[in-house]
């Protein structure tokens, strides 16, 4: 299993264009890939609630998680999507 740290920089929600490429990303991976915050259990990643769970939480770090071939890959393209600062946010 891989893990990354990864701070929250754009606006995650059900109408954030990052969310969606992180539900999309995660869903099209050939592994399991959760998503937990601190101190909570790690959910899949591929579900749009583990997204919308997170909407609150901009500026706080997170855990990814993956296993299998091509893990570090694909936790390094959710990481930039999480972590871009998102223009015009209020």
């Amino acid at each position: 299993m891989t893990e990354r740290r990864v701070k929250i920089m754009s606006r995650v929600g059900l109408h954030a264009r990052p969310a969606a490429l992180f539900v999309q990303t995660a869903a099209k991976a050939p592994m399991d890939v959760t998503v937990a915050l601190d101190g909570r259990d790690p959910v899949n990643a591929k579900s749009i609630l583990a997204v919308l769970g997170l909407d609150a939480h901009h500026g706080e770090e997170v855990t990814l998680a993956a296993a299998g071939d091509g893990a570090e890959e694909l936790l390094n393209t959710l990481e930039s999507i999480l972590s871009q600062e998102e223009h015009g946010r209020a």
